[in-house]
């Protein structure tokens, strides 16, 4: 090497190792690394870390080797401040030749011969080669196993705080619940997670039903306890919504007997009432021995009912009124027609003079059966237009 090319290479070879040693720092100093040093793996997971462990060991041996032939090469250096002809070949040979010394491993005594084994000889640019491919070697690893880690580990948190929350809970209540088989299956959860993630992929689908377990116990109990706190005022309010209830039912019934005189309904017609179902139910709730878990539920479903109930009979007696709407539209639609029959001339025919007066008589009889008038007058309107719609 030239003088130029001697100090460009030692600086250049100064960067890298301070590059390399930054980034065996880093990885030291990762979590998922620090954990797994100290982790009791199994199964694949084992197997794996221990393989990317004797990477990261011969990583570390290769390291000690380059450093050392760096550390020759700055001692050289140091020796002139201008570099003489012993000097520069030294570096070169240090800096470009086979100057990193790979020690033969040690084998099983039934493989060694007692030969010497050779050593290894690698220039710098190779040496770091290979530092990289067992670098590798372990950060595959370390993704891997830290991206399982990252994907279960915060949902068994929440899973187990969710548990606690629901414990918290039934506490609040005074209630109890047999919770055993969920802490079993979230603690061998964890354990599968922890001691062997890159087996761990049953994990997800066996804690997704346990996830949602837990959420809808602990929105049932937060539910019930807001049905203890709030009974009294839900219990005031669940008395009204009844008085809407006899109020709606008794509206429909008032249409039934306002409609049933002019117009022919089925016995079926006959609103029933729910009023006193509801008021057993309510009376009942008040004095059930139920928890209050249970209690919320029945409180929340008779609180639909009741809305149910008034709104079918709003809607009951809106259909009730509504036939008599279809009674007049009925005779309007009769009588629309016969106008048009005077001006077609269709007025004197004969069928159409015995469609017109069945139609009329059952429209303006009471109870009008409105399904037989309805037919009538469609037939009436097809005889005036000659049979046609």
């Amino acid at each position: 090497m030239s003088r130029e090319a001697a100090e460009f290479a030692l600086g250049a070879r100064a960067v890298e190792r301070d590059r390399i040693s930054g980034d065996l720092l880093d990885l030291e100093s990762h979590t998922t690394y620090r954990l797994l040093k100290d982790a009791h793996l199994r199964g694949r997971t084992r197997q794996r870390w221990e393989q990317a462990q004797a990477a990261l060991a011969t990583m570390w041996s290769l390291n000690d080797a380059y450093r050392e032939v760096l550390r020759q090469a700055e001692r050289i250096r140091a020796e002139r401040a201008r570099l003489g002809g012993d000097q520069l070949a030294a570096l070169t040979e240090l800096l470009a030749g086979p100057s990193v010394v790979v020690k033969a491993p040690p084998r099983p005594v039934e493989q060694r011969s007692l030969l010497p084994q050779p050593d290894e000889r690698l220039t710098l640019d190779e040496t770091v080669m290979r530092m990289d491919t067992a670098f590798q070697a372990a950060t595959d690893a370390l993704t891997e196993i830290d991206s399982t880690w990252t994907a279960l580990l915060p949902r068994l948190d929440a899973a187990d705080s969710a548990l606690r929350e629901v414990d918290a809970l039934l506490t609040r209540l005074g209630e109890t619940a047999d919770l055993a088989r969920t802490r079993s299956d979230l603690a061998r959860l964890r354990a599968a997670v922890l001691e062997d993630p890159l087996d761990a992929g049953s994990a997800k689908q066996e804690l997704d039903p346990i996830a949602r377990f837990l959420a809808d116990t602990q929105a049932e109990l937060e539910q019930a306890l807001a049905v203890r706190d709030e009974y009294g005022r839900r219990r005031e309010d669940l008395g009204a919504a009844l008085d809407r209830v006899r109020a709606a039912e008794s509206e429909a019934r008032l249409a039934h007997g306002a409609v049933v005189a002019k117009i022919a309904l089925p016995p079926q017609a006959q609103p029933r009432s729910r009023v006193a179902e509801l008021a057993a139910e309510l009376d009942a709730l008040d004095a059930a021995a139920d928890s209050w878990s249970a209690r919320a539920k029945r409180l929340a479903a008779l609180e639909q009912r009741a809305e149910e109930a008034a709104q079918r009979a709003r809607t009951t007696a809106k259909a009730l009124f509504g036939l008599v709407g279809r009674r007049d539209e009925l005779r309007g639609l009769l009588i629309a027609s016969q106008a048009k029959a005077a001006r077609t001339g269709m007025a004197e025919d004969p069928e159409a003079v015995r469609l017109y007066a069945q139609a009329r008589a059952l429209l303006w009889t009471a109870p009008c059966d409105l399904t037989k008038a309805a037919s009538t007058v469609d037939l009436y309107k097809r005889a005036i237009n000659g049979g046609g719609r």
